[in-house]
């Protein structure tokens, strides 16, 4: 069985079709891209997959439930967590306190228990601490623990905003343009650091326009174009798919 299922969802804005009967599964343990042109759908598909937008029909199913139309914390909470197109962090905490703050799903100690400083408050807080460094360690940004976000150069940045999602222990998470505006080396080492995490045990589904980065990582391609599927296979086979070539890439950079 897969671990997230998309069938036929459909997304209409007025007269748009941005997402239009769209299926695929992503299975555990795997590196799933979507990939298109500008206005494909692919950012809807990710909203209706997080519970930021309902499908006009279809339904999306994770570990066998489904949970079409769940608010995004719920779907957290099962497990499923995502990031945006622009990084979305506080800049004026450190990245080790950004962090913190992704984990907040998982802490048990209430208001109270903060307030008062309690036992149980300051063992939960040492480990959270020690977990949120892990974190940082997996993306490579454990020696910029004490670093403002603010101050920190977007590569790492891109990095910190992974790293916070990481803290909400997903199982499956989704990244939305990850490599936007990295440079060669910054993508490299984003490469590696979502090896890392899937060898770790969580699965990605990437949204992306870098073709060097998905061909490398990926394990699947989902390609849309204007709100439908036209391709889905391992790498060595969307690459030479006519459709795709066609609809999207270009031969040139196919072949690249």
């Amino acid at each position: 069985m897969s671990m997230l299922s998309i069938k036929g969802i459909t997304k209409r804005f007025g007269g748009v079709t941005a997402v239009d009967d769209v299926s695929f599964e992503v299975f555990e343990g795997t590196i799933h891209a979507v990939i298109g042109p500008n206005g494909a759908g692919k950012s809807t598909a990710f909203n209706v997959m997080t519970g930021f937008d309902k499908p006009d029909a279809g339904t999306v199913t994770f570990e066998g439930e489904t949970i079409t139309g769940l608010k995004p914390h719920r779907i957290v909470k099962r497990g499923v967590v995502r990031t945006f197109q622009n990084t979305m962090l506080f800049d004026e905490m450190t990245a080790l306190e950004n962090v913190l703050v992704g984990m907040h799903v998982r802490t048990r100690v209430g208001f109270l228990g903060a307030a008062l400083v309690l036992p149980g408050v300051r063992a939960e807080e040492r480990l959270a601490r020690e977990e949120a460094h892990r974190m940082l360690r997996v993306v490579g940004l454990d020696e910029e623990a004490g670093a403002t976000a603010g101050d920190m150069p977007h590569g790492q940045r891109r990095l910190l905003e992974i790293a916070r999602a990481l803290g909400a222990g997903p199982k499956l998470m989704l990244l939305d343009e990850p490599a936007a505006g990295l440079n060669n080396a910054e993508t490299a080492q984003l490469a590696e650091t979502l090896r890392r995490i899937r060898d770790t045990g969580v699965t990605i589904v990437v949204v992306e326009h870098d073709m060097g980065l998905v061909m490398d990582v990926s394990d699947e391609i989902v390609v849309l174009n204007e709100g439908r599927k036209i391709a889905e296979g391992p790498p060595l086979l969307i690459q030479k798919d006519p459709a795709v070539i066609e609809a999207y890439l270009g031969e040139e950079a196919l072949d690249a």
